[in-house]
């Protein structure tokens, strides 16, 4: 029998032939199947509303410095809380998404819960952050509670209500809500403070005033707040406008165009280290005053890619390490700052450290002592409390 080896080396080549293209065909899918899951840095698109990035700026930026296969910018955006709500309504009806994280107070973050705009970070994504609670400091531990697992607290502060005074102007300092509103009909239009659905001070005053007063719940802006309302209404009668942000506030309070407000730690702080309030101003507390604590979250609007959140979660992790809360000691806007235990003031840049000895008051260590400490209203209760005094108190005179 006779074999023809011409046409049997054919095969072979053309079998071999075959065989390369599939192989090529696999590695091909292979190298595709690489890339798909080595994600490409991404842009992480950043909002805030509570003026946090003052505290951590430099931390966001840290991070993407140390991991450029990760994050290869975040553009940074500053708006007002109150408008974020219905902007975010919009993007997400268009299945569109522009934000991919938010730097909050309690105002939207209660707004983003009561109108389910945020994405449930616990238990989801309970593995990026574990040991939450046990790493917070116990105050920040209670002001997480608020997030109802749909946002991380970042910073911290044992707030206010304070009262902030020119001492050239104010002789008999107010220690009580009647003797500061006596001050007020005795001094009209020297007093002012910001409306409270977008002002940290504000909303302080208005949450601290029910257990001054003696309300019955404290915590029901609705049924509890009978004496805080009508306190409320009465002051109002000897104020001329409430701006529509802290910022405004200080300004005229540093201008001389008013002689008293009320403040935080941290707004207190701030204005004088930048040169907005004379350094010497002096700030006072309420007799027997409870402190109503306050914090900025890291929330995370629905909508967001899954290649993003992987990031996004990765930053919102990183920003509770020590290295990164040092920095939010800052320039004292949110005093002291950090939300998690062990970050000494010795660990802050040294600019920071600096400026709070210089500036910051002893006395706060021995009023965080003497003071009862409670948290923020909760979501619902504070969008009423807003609503009540938008409607009941401010309605005329804010702008």
């Amino acid at each position: 029998m006779f074999v023809n080896f011409d046409k049997r080396g054919a095969t072979r080549r053309m079998a071999l032939r075959a065989a390369g293209a599939t192989v090529a065909a696999l590695a091909l899918t292979g190298v595709l199947a690489g890339n798909a899951a080595a994600q490409s840095p991404v842009t992480i698109n950043l909002v805030d509303v509570a003026g946090n990035l003052a505290l951590t700026q430099e931390a966001f930026e840290l991070y993407a410095k140390k991991n450029p296969n990760k994050v290869a910018k975040f553009v940074f955006t500053k708006a007002p809380a109150p408008e974020l709500p219905a902007k975010l309504k919009a993007m997400q009806a268009a299945g569109r998404s522009d934000i991919d994280l938010v730097l909050t107070g309690t105002d939207f973050l209660a707004a983003g819960i009561e109108q389910g705009l945020l994405i449930k970070m616990l238990p989801d994504h309970a593995g990026k952050f574990p040991n939450l609670i046990a790493n917070y400091i116990p105050a920040a531990a209670q002001m997480q509670k608020l997030a109802q697992d749909q946002g991380i607290t970042v910073t911290f502060m044992p707030a206010g209500p304070l009262l902030e005074y020119n001492p050239a102007k104010v002789k008999q300092v107010p220690t009580t809500p009647q003797e500061l509103l006596a001050w007020c009909k005795a001094n009209p239009n020297r007093l002012i403070y910001a409306r409270p659905a977008n002002s940290g001070p504000g909303r302080t005053f208005i949450m601290g005033l029910p257990y001054l007063l003696g309300d019955k719940n404290p915590k029901d802006p609705v049924n509890g707040w009978e004496k805080t309302w009508a306190y409320l209404k009465d002051l109002n009668s000897c104020i001329e406008y409430y701006p529509t942000g802290t910022g405004a506030v200080m300004k005229e309070l540093g201008e001389g165009s008013r002689d008293m407000t009320v403040t935080m730690t941290g707004w207190d702080l701030n204005p004088r280290i930048l040169g907005i309030v004379p350094k010497e101003f002096q700030v006072a507390p309420f007799k027997g005053m409870t402190w109503v604590n306050d914090a900025h979250y890291m929330v995370v609007p629905k909508g967001v890619s899954a290649d993003k959140l992987a990031a996004v979660l990765d930053v919102m992790a990183f920003m509770l390490t020590p290295e990164a809360q040092a920095f939010t000691y800052d320039k004292g806007y949110f005093y002291p700052g950090p939300a998690v235990k062990n970050v000494p003031l010795s660990m802050a840049p040294a600019a920071s450290q600096a400026l709070i000895k210089e500036f910051g008051r002893p006395e706060y260590e021995k009023w965080f002592a003497e003071f009862p400490h409670t948290q923020s209203l909760e979501a619902k209760a504070q969008v009423d409390a807003f609503r009540i005094w938008d409607q009941q108190v401010g309605a005329q005179k804010t702008k």
